[in-house]
């Protein structure tokens, strides 16, 4: 048992920064407002020749298409008062394959969530083989390896962000399918590397909040929660001067 717990307790710990990068991964790619403020800062009305109302309700299909169990994106727009799809073949193709990377991630914030979960459930309040001080600070541990990875992907994605890019499509994907061509294709007109650069900024913005707001409430739990535990052994203590 006392291997499974430490199992269960290293689960816990690595889960807490998936977690945490997935959820807001999740949250920037199914933010239309985010995506429709990024047509706007790089005109991608003007790149696409497609007006910003179709823009925008294709961003909501786009989101739409993470979620549904569509296999392709066929989003229709009006080009020149003529009705046509927004992607070519290529590009729906390319978008099969991020729906599946998509989908991957969404799978992994459901279920590193669900461990978090079972283990406080678990091991803190059925089993009590872990105390709340304990799961504080393997929450912080959780939170240390989790900032020391964003601040290191972070580093590496300040100093050169189109090669951190690109080494992110070839572990990413099989094929070839994402090297777009920004003179005909729409979906790198609609988002260009810099919308990119945007959301990752975004998504570690995020996360880094997110984590100092759990260090804040374990530090406080480890630190007010030990004055407060010691409070009755002083008190017993005086006690037993006095008599």
């Amino acid at each position: 048992m006392n291997v499974l717990t430490r199992l269960a307790t290293a689960g816990f710990i690595f889960s807490i920064p998936v977690f945490l990068v997935t959820a807001n991964v999740r949250f920037a790619a199914g933010d239309a407002w985010f995506y429709e403020q990024g047509f706007r800062r790089y005109d991608a009305d003007q790149a696409t020749g497609v007006s910003l109302p179709d823009l925008d309700r294709a961003a909501e299909d786009l989101i739409r298409y993470f979620e549904d169990d569509r296999s392709s994106l066929r989003t229709q727009v009006t080009i020149d008062g003529q009705e046509t799809a927004l992607f070519s073949e290529e590009e729906t193709s390319h978008m099969r394959d991020v729906k599946g990377l998509m989908r991957a991630v969404f799978r992994l914030n459901e279920v590193s969530l669900a461990i978090i979960l079972a283990y406080i459930g678990g091991a803190v309040l059925w089993t009590r083989e872990r105390t709340p001080r304990q799961l504080a600070a393997y929450s912080l541990a959780g939170v240390g390896a989790g900032l020391a990875a964003i601040g290191a992907i972070g580093a590496f994605a300040v100093t050169g962000f189109d090669s951190a890019w690109t080494r992110f499509h070839e572990i990413a994907f099989s094929n070839d399918l994402w090297l777009l061509d920004p003179d005909t294709d729409h979906l790198i007109q609609m988002f260009p590397e810099p919308f990119w650069q945007d959301m990752t900024y975004l998504v570690g913005g995020l996360t880094v909040v997110e984590a100092l707001a759990v260090v804040s409430l374990s530090v406080s739990y480890l630190v007010f929660g030990r004055a407060r535990d010691g409070a009755p052994e002083t008190a017993r203590a005086r006690s037993g001067a006095g008599d």
